[in-house]
């Protein structure tokens, strides 16, 4: 079969359709009844606009004749309520009627029919307009079809990359780690990790892969599954942990440049390992947004976020054989980590403008001073609830707006008993 045939296949559908002829006079619904029946189709009668609707609500038709002038409800009345419905907006309507003013035409066509036909009818006109109602309605149906298909299979990639992310942060004792993953789509190219390794340290990942869909979702967790899976491997082998980041970056890095490199795929990547004991921080940061760190050490004059952790090499998988720096920090009792991916930062509000680094710094620095001041009523639960308060400042600061950038954001709190006494905020 050629494509121009199978597509003319497509559009025809069932041979057969089931179809309601409306009309209060038992003559025009016996003479179109015996055409459409003549044509291999399965017809229905209704004598009135009430009988009708209750029949389309009964059973499912493929098209509807209607007659405009009859008693009662008339046929104005029942298309405008079919077209109302949610369940038969889509059924095509046929309008059949001794009318033929123009003003009569328009107004079915206004409200919603398909076609209009005049009596008395030709029966190769009625044959053509019945069709061409049909194919429309057969190749919406198709479309429907699909979509719901395709929703399904979007559905079953959203389960299966929710799969790839950990189901709960590790529990250790002086620490509080929370994440928060919002898609944009179905599926998302962001992604986090935070997993202990042998040997007690914790890795903490945050990822962006370039592009949004299914294509940044699939290399998602090819990143994520190269990442940890390597990150293992080298732990096992009891590598330093500067030693274990720069070369799992590198080897996922190379991996992906040289292997996949027709694909022009990429993912800022903020790749740290926790020390639980100490605070001890060595992190990688491969062209991602830098984390915050807030807390006691404060220096840049914006309510007390110490520092940025910023990129110590290009994106994962952009050049093959780029060299990745590790850098270490200490967080301190009583401060906070952030890690985040640019869409917390982009949201935008109806006037085009983000929502911004300073905004979430703001919130950094309103976290810290509550534990400083003695006012934390649950540190513990410190990183959960800044989490929360970032994404409820962005959601409310973009509104209605379309969410266009998958959103995502670490936190790891370490607790404040033994931190330094308050000390004056700006």
């Amino acid at each position: 079969m050629s494509a121009e045939a199978g597509r003319a296949s497509a559009v025809a559908g069932p041979a057969t359709a089931r179809i309601l002829v409306t009309d209060d006079q038992e003559l025009n619904r016996d003479l179109l009844s015996r055409r459409l029946r003549a044509d291999g189709h399965r017809v229905d009668v209704a004598e009135d606009g009430p009988r009708a609707l209750a029949m389309l609500e009964g059973a499912p038709y493929d098209l509807v004749l209607l007659d405009v002038m009859m008693p009662g409800m008339d046929g104005y009345d029942v298309l405008a309520r079919i077209k109302a419905s949610e369940a038969l907006r889509h059924l095509p309507v046929i309008v059949v009627s001794a009318l033929d003013e123009a003003e009569s035409v328009v107004r079915c066509l206004e409200l919603g029919a398909d076609d209009y036909l005049t009596k008395p009818f030709n029966a190769l006109v009625l044959r053509a307009r019945v069709g061409a109602s049909l194919a429309r309605k057969w190749l919406h149906d198709r479309e429907q079809l699909y979509a719901k298909s395709l929703a399904r299979e979007l559905e079953i990639g959203r389960e299966i990359q929710q799969g790839f992310l950990p189901p709960g942060c590790p529990s250790l004792p002086g620490w509080a780690i929370a994440a928060r993953f919002e898609p944009a789509r179905s599926v998302a190219g962001d992604f986090y990790d935070a997993y202990v390794l042998p040997g007690g340290h914790v890795a903490l990942v945050v990822a962006d892969v370039c592009d949004k869909g299914v294509g940044a979702a699939l290399y998602m967790a090819l990143f994520r599954s190269l990442l940890r899976a390597l990150a293992g491997q080298a732990a096992l082998q009891r590598r330093p942990d500067d030693a274990l980041l720069a070369e799992v970056a590198a080897n996922t890095n190379d991996y992906i440049a040289t292997v996949h490199d027709r694909a022009n795929m990429f993912a800022t990547t903020f790749f740290a390992i926790l020390d639980p004991a100490d605070g001890r921080l060595h992190y990688v940061n491969a062209g991602h947004d830098p984390p915050f760190l807030v807390g006691s050490a404060s220096g840049s004059g914006r309510g007390n976020v110490a520092r940025r952790l910023g990129a110590t090499g290009p994106a994962l998988g952009l050049i093959a054989g780029s060299h990745y720096g590790v850098q270490v920090e200490t967080i301190a009792p009583g401060e906070i980590l952030l890690a985040y991916t640019d869409g917390v930062t982009d949201a935008r509000a109806a006037d085009g403008e983000r929502f911004s680094e300073e905004r979430v710094e703001d919130i950094l620095a309103d976290a810290w001073r509550t534990v400083v001041e003695g006012e934390d009523p649950a540190p513990g639960d410190r990183a959960g609830r800044v989490l929360e308060r970032i994404a409820a400042a962005a959601a409310a600061y973009a509104g209605d707006g379309e969410r266009f950038d998958d959103a995502t954001m670490l936190a790891v709190a370490r607790d404040p008993s033994k931190a330094p006494p308050p000390r004056t905020v700006k």
